[in-house]
């Protein structure tokens, strides 16, 4: 498929102009091509050097991530960022990122396979951001511990950064929300959640989640936020019939 062929597709599932005046990520394609069709597409959290190479490695003629290279404003071409444009037109890879699309999208983003690997059922929004739910709440399926909600959310047997057991110690009710959201602590406390789940753990927060009784796993910005990546590569490999990767470059963070 075309580059061209490839960003309709991903935009007829992702909202990707929902977000364009709202989230800091140039959110679709970020570098293109010389207009080779794409036979392969590589998936990683991050637009990394490393993730490049392994993706040139791979084969694949696109690279999609999380964490994409353009935030907020214009950088220089130069030092490392030039490096990394550098390599993926060397190599003639296209860069795809999807930031806030891929955390809020309610089948395959990675609030919502947080969301079914707690067992969280008929999830309802949660974690606004300029009027938007970006995460999900709801109650468990099966009531779990602090330690049991940890491992579920565990991708390659990769432990959480932190545990707080500061509330009951069975949770019914749980509210999830990836990446660095830490201040988020604050609105499952006001809403009565019993779990709270997301990437980074906060200094600020910590008397917040102990004074209010909130259990919080902070699962690891990088490993809470595989799940969407993975789910949309899976979606991409049955819809359009393409070979696909996964590119795990852990950051423990």
């Amino acid at each position: 498929m075309t580059t061209a062929q490839l960003d309709s597709f991903y935009r007829s599932i992702l909202d990707i102009e929902g977000f364009a005046s709202t989230d800091s990520s140039l959110n679709g394609l970020q570098v293109d091509n010389d207009g080779t069709e794409v036979k392969k597409v590589a998936f990683a959290v991050d637009a990394s050097l490393e993730s490049f190479k392994r993706a040139a490695a791979a084969g694949a003629g696109m690279l999609f991530v999380h964490h994409g290279l353009f935030w907020a404003k214009p950088l220089r071409v130069s030092g490392i960022f030039r490096q990394r444009v550098k390599f993926l037109l060397d190599n003639n890879i296209a860069l795809y990122a999807a930031h806030l699309p891929l955390d809020q999208h309610p089948a395959v983003g990675n609030n919502a396979v947080l969301g079914t690997l707690l067992g969280i059922e008929n999830p309802e929004p949660f974690g606004f951001h300029h009027g938007r739910a970006i995460g999900i709440q709801g109650k468990l399926k099966t009531p779990l511990t602090v330690q049991e909600a940890a491992h579920c959310i565990e991708f390659c047997s990769r432990s959480a950064l932190a545990v707080y057991p500061f509330g009951e110690k069975i949770n019914r009710t749980a509210a999830v929300i990836s990446g660095g959201a830490s201040e988020l602590a604050v609105e499952a406390i006001e809403q009565g959640i019993d779990l709270f789940v997301t990437g980074e753990s906060s200094h600020s927060y910590y008397h917040h989640a102990l004074e209010g009784r909130l259990n919080v796993v902070a699962g690891g910005h990088y490993n809470t936020e595989v799940w969407g990546v993975r789910s949309l590569m899976d979606l991409t490999a049955q819809k359009l019939s393409l070979d696909v990767a996964f590119i795990d470059v852990p950051t423990g963070l």
